[in-house]
């Protein structure tokens, strides 16, 4: 019997024993092709030799000093880096280990920022229903995902939360896409004014909606109105990029697509490609400079706050992306899956809407693709059972219409996929719906 406590302890995984390139092999030697990144992480791939080398060779030098002590070459290169691609002078970069700690730091960079300005009544985030921001109870309860949420409302903030910009549910069949943008954007306008700008801090967003709705960008100019609205009633804007961030929508930050630049952003996930446990809060320098100016410090911190190691492979990682110009690559190999999947499942009864931007792509399982009646919800861990017997991984998620019914497939395969890889992938994922009976 096992000690480890499982996440889901009744079911049986299979043990990983070996990553390379786009594959993973467990103990039986089967072969998984990895079709999503584990869960949009593995950007490079497995065993990639020259990030692997990064880390042992800062771990023959500095694994970890704490950064209350000290700061650390990989911390100021790799922060030098993220500053230099999010495109702003005086930009800031905090170093956690992931996204949810990325998202927490927001929080709180939110509520000092307004306490230095002179507004402590600024405590309100508002967020997005079908969203998903983290599992830390401040991460959660920016989260509009009701199973996720639960079991735990009674420890969470109850926050307002507004529609996400979901054209393929809300979008009428009369409106432009600039149309509907403005017109989702303003729900954000209409609760602002409902609790009083006086009180709001900020608002965030997932630039590219991730495992709550499977990939949905937004439309047309939608940012650069929550934008304006953000400006005109003096909040914040934190946009999300944990999942579709770090290069996997084509352009290093997906915001770059929409021609906004957010107060705060978040990443994670692809920072350090899996090789170790890193995430960032980027913040603008009028952030930065308000707290630091009023408080001399942030208060806030974690243990691994900048760790040597990780900002070292997360260094690394980001070396080889410029290297090889697979910003361009994930564009061109992103564009070419789109377009197999269109071919493949573009009439396919059961799939209602493929979208996406770079190698982040969703699937919307319905039941009536006229009707665009949702899909049961529990295709979801059927299909990723049978992707796991087909040596397929995937990230299916559930609730996807309306945070009860509805299923969907996100796909976020590691940057360094070729055509061959792509083919095997739809080739797979054809087999997989039709394993579940989705013919």
């Amino acid at each position: 019997m096992s000690s480890v406590f499982y996440r889901s302890p009744g079911h049986t995984y299979p043990r990983g024993m070996r990553g390379e390139g786009v594959y993973v092999y467990d103990d039986t030697g089967k072969q998984y092709l990895d079709g999503s990144g584990g869960a949009a992480v593995t950007c490079l791939g497995h065993g990639h030799k020259e990030v692997i080398d990064a880390i042992k060779s800062q771990v023959d030098e500095l694994a970890y000093a704490h950064t209350s002590f000290f700061t650390n070459e990989p911390q100021e290169k790799l922060a030098a880096r993220l500053a230099e691609r999010f495109g702003e002078a005086g930009a800031r970069v905090y170093f956690l280990s992931g996204g949810s700690e990325a998202n927490e730091t927001a929080i709180k960079l939110a509520r000092q920022f307004w306490l230095a300005k002179g507004c402590p009544d600024k405590h309100i985030v508002i967020s997005r229903e079908q969203s998903y921001h983290g599992n830390t109870l401040g991460a959660l309860s920016l989260s509009g995902n009701p199973m996720r949420r639960e079991i735990f409302a009674p420890c969470l903030h109850d926050w307002p939360r507004i529609a996400p910009c979901y054209a393929y549910r809300h979008q009428k069949d009369d409106e432009t896409d600039d149309e509907y943008g403005e017109r989702a954007a303003q729900a954000l306008e209409a609760a602002i004014r409902q609790h009083g700008s006086e009180n709001i801090a900020a608002f965030i967003a997932e630039t590219i909606v991730g495992a709550t709705l499977g990939a949905v960008p937004p439309t047309a100019h939608y940012l650069r109105h929550i934008r304006d609205i953000c400006d005109r009633h003096d909040v914040l804007l934190i946009l999300d990029e944990v999942m579709a961030g770090s290069g996997r929508s084509g352009t290093y930050f997906a915001f770059e697509q929409d021609s906004v630049l957010p107060d705060i952003t978040t990443i994670a996930k692809g920072l350090g490609g899996g090789y170790q446990a890193i995430g960032a809060a980027i913040v603008r320098g009028h952030v930065h400079d308000a707290i630091i100016n009023e408080f001399s410090f942030f208060e806030h911190g974690h243990t691994y706050v900048g760790h040597a190691t990780a900002c070292a492979a997360s260094l690394a990682v980001s070396d080889v992306i410029d290297r090889d110009d697979l910003l361009s690559h994930v564009q061109q190999i992103g564009g070419q899956l789109f377009g197999e999947l269109k071919i493949a499942f573009g009439d396919h009864p059961n799939v209602g809407n493929i979208r996406g931007r770079g190698l982040f792509i969703g699937l919307e399982l319905v039941a009536d693709r006229e009707t665009r009646k949702p899909a049961d919800r529990s295709y979801s861990g059927r299909i990723k059972q049978a992707a796991m017997d087909n040596g397929l991984i995937i990230y299916p998620g559930g609730r996807t219409a309306d945070g009860e019914q509805g299923a969907h497939i996100l796909l976020a395969p590691p940057f360094i996929y070729d055509a061959g890889h792509v083919d095997e992938l739809v080739t797979k994922l054809r087999d997989v719906l039709k394993q579940v009976g989705l013919e």
